[in-house]
């Protein structure tokens, strides 16, 4: 399985959504590749404070950020269970590469207007990839949510009728999470028992239920 996490818009969360994915889908004992398909690097930044504080690495990873991504992952996926590819914002042409590279395509958004009207151009790039690849899934994710708020409420009610439908699990606003991007660590790590390791757990089993 490949799923990348795109979204042009910066700063709704795909790096951390994308480095807890794929520690959970590595926890039964599989192989799993992340790649950092952002020029930015924010998935290699974190793996490299995981690797400074002499932490285990969970996951395979590697930098990426050409678009003949869809050319090359299936090389680079050989020998793995699964692929999770961190995308870029604002760079299109990588953007394609990433969309018919995946076999599901996650997209965060924040629990604002302002980010679902940001997301009309990728939905436009996900309709052209799926002349190539009919198949191809795809899903919204409301990330750093604050619970209990008129936001989210309204959030959950304009995806409703969405296509792609939205995830039905959502991750919060948590503190936990911007630990762990300084660190390199995980929200199971950081804050074992946590709502914020709970969401992710749950992020990852409905994924896999959405490709099974």
């Amino acid at each position: 399985m490949i799923v990348a996490l795109l979204n042009q818009k910066g700063g709704v969360g795909k790096t951390t959504l994308a480095t807890h994915l794929a520690a959970e889908l590595a926890r039964p004992g599989h192989r799993v590749l992340l790649i950092d398909a952002d020029p930015q690097g924010s998935a290699l930044d974190w793996s490299v404070q995981r690797d400074r504080g002499g932490l285990p690495r969970l996951f395979a990873m590697t930098g990426l950020a050409r678009e003949t991504l869809h050319r090359e992952v299936p090389e680079l996926a050989r020998g793995y269970r699964h692929v999770v590819i961190d995308g870029p914002p604002r760079v299109t042409g990588l953007v394609r590469s990433a969309l018919l590279a995946a076999d599901l395509v996650l997209i965060p958004v924040q629990p604002s207007p302002y980010d679902a009207w940001a997301s009309a151009e990728l939905l436009r790039l996900l309709d052209d990839a799926r002349g190539w690849k009919p198949g191809l899934e795809a899903r919204f994710v409301l990330n750093r949510c604050i619970a209990r708020t008129l936001l989210l409420r309204d959030a959950r009610r304009e995806l409703a009728g969405t296509l792609p439908p939205a995830l039905a699990t959502t991750v919060g606003q948590r503190v936990v999470f911007a630990r762990c991007a300084r660190a390199g660590r995980l929200a199971a790590e950081e804050a074992p028992g946590s709502q914020a390791a709970r969401e992710m757990v749950a992020l990852a089993a409905e994924v896999l239920g959405t490709l099974r």
